[in-house]
């Protein structure tokens, strides 16, 4: 689930926005070696705190033991409005597109499919966890192997021919700001690795399995990123991957000819389908906790008695995700909210200081150097959140505001709950 739900179809499209901000092959390289770096220092912190707080949702749940309830609130709120719903809504959108290669849709058509998926993978989630997760598995799986076939072919293709970009690419001055923007790009390729400390309760043996899930899962997609991309830059010429907007259909039209771009719309089709699979998953049950704290409807967070998953909370979220594809509203509320999760990142992690000095805390597992390796992530939280506040500071403000608005429905809802 950590590896299904973090390889999505980013990383098989757009590289190119990490390769345009530091366009040498070494500083690409670095990029994605960092972010994977700072996302398993996030695995290792949400580890440690799934161990001591192995309940269903997650994040939620986190920010509420360490802080207060409001502030976990904010991040359901966010989450279910415009973060989560959003990703879906994105990604969905992504399978409907790439799918047109093969049949023709239009615009109706496409947006028709891509609700369609939304609606297909939450009905397998409904009827059951253990489908959902077999679902992923599979989805996984094939991913890995068509990572695994772009770096065989990279490697063939190099053995075999005068590569293009054997040449080294020319010395180019990195600035800060790029390499923060480089790292902004990278790291969206890696976002989800939280998600599967949100099915905590549904996970057997979860203060062992899920910290051991996030460290091996984040270790095998830093792995087959900074492969992927060193055969992308071992096949095409650098300013060939800044000016591509589907990096892996270019790299396999130069190796396999002119049915590389089928090929790539295959695989971006699946991959899209595998990443929804995982993050259908888990949002329903941060609502679910919801629910049961009263901060949400009681019926939000009703269990199939049955399949025992919260079907209503799955059925909500089916219905808001394919509205924002049907409005195309997706586009405007996730570029302006999702830097946001950020903040709430950084709050998890500083958690650590906060959570260690009370006697009734007592993980399963405690990370080594958690002082030097969580002060690293929460100053990389902030340097990425400072950077989108000062280069798109409306955007920012509107997307903070969006998240900030969640205050006063929680203040009415707990005052109304009280009377």
């Amino acid at each position: 689930m950590v590896v299904g739900t973090i390889i999505g179809a980013s990383i098989f499209v757009q590289p190119s926005l990490v390769s345009g901000a530091v366009p040498t092959t070494a500083g690409v390289l670095l990029v994605w070696a960092c972010a994977g770096a700072l996302t398993l220092i996030g695995a290792l912190v949400t580890a440690e705190l799934s161990s001591a707080f192995p309940d269903t949702g997650g994040v939620y749940v986190f920010l509420k033991r360490a802080y207060s309830p409001a502030l976990a609130y904010l991040w359901g709120w966010a989450m279910f409005w415009s973060m989560h719903s959003g990703i879906i809504a994105a990604i969905a959108t992504v399978f409907a597109r790439y799918l047109g290669n093969f049949v023709e849709l239009g615009d109706a058509g496409t947006r028709a499919a891509a609700v369609g998926a939304i609606v297909v993978l939450s009905a397998v989630n409904y009827f059951g966890v253990r489908h959902a997760s077999a679902l992923q598995t599979f989805f996984t799986g094939i991913k890995l192997l068509a990572v695994l076939a772009i770096v065989v072919l990279g490697v063939w293709f190099v053995a075999t021919q005068e590569a293009v970009a054997a040449v080294p690419s020319p010395a180019t001055p990195i600035t800060t700001s790029a390499f923060v923007q480089a790292m902004i790009a990278g790291l969206f390729a890696y976002g989800g690795w939280h998600m599967v400390t949100y099915a905590a309760e549904e996970t057997k043996e979860p203060t062992r399995t899920i910290p051991r899930a996030l460290m091996v899962g984040t270790l095998i997609v830093t792995v087959a990123y900074i492969s992927i991309n060193a055969a992308y830059l071992a096949v095409l010429p650098i300013d060939k991957v800044v000016s591509s907007n589907r990096v892996a259909a270019d790299f396999a039209d130069a190796v396999l000819g002119s049915g590389g771009a089928n090929a790539l719309s295959a695989l971006v089709v699946l991959s899209a389908l595998g990443g929804m699979t995982g993050i259908i998953l888990a949002g329903p049950r941060v609502y679910l906790a919801m629910a049961n704290d009263g901060v949400l409807f009681r019926w939000v967070g009703a269990v199939h008695p049955t399949y025992r998953t919260p079907h209503v909370a799955i059925a909500l979220q089916a219905a808001w995700s394919s509205v924002l594809v049907v409005t195309g509203t997706y586009r405007a509320l996730f570029t302006r909210v999702v830097y946001t999760e950020w903040i709430f990142f950084a709050l998890m992690a500083a958690s650590l200081f906060v959570l260690r000095r009370r006697a009734d805390y007592q993980p399963a597992y405690r990370m080594r150097g958690y002082q030097l390796l969580a002060s690293i992530f929460v100053l990389s939280s902030a340097a990425i959140v400072v950077h989108q506040i000062v280069t798109e500071p409306a955007e920012s403000f509107t997307g903070l505001a969006m998240v900030l608005a969640g205050l006063p429905v929680y203040w009415i809802w707990t005052r109304q709950r009280s009377r």
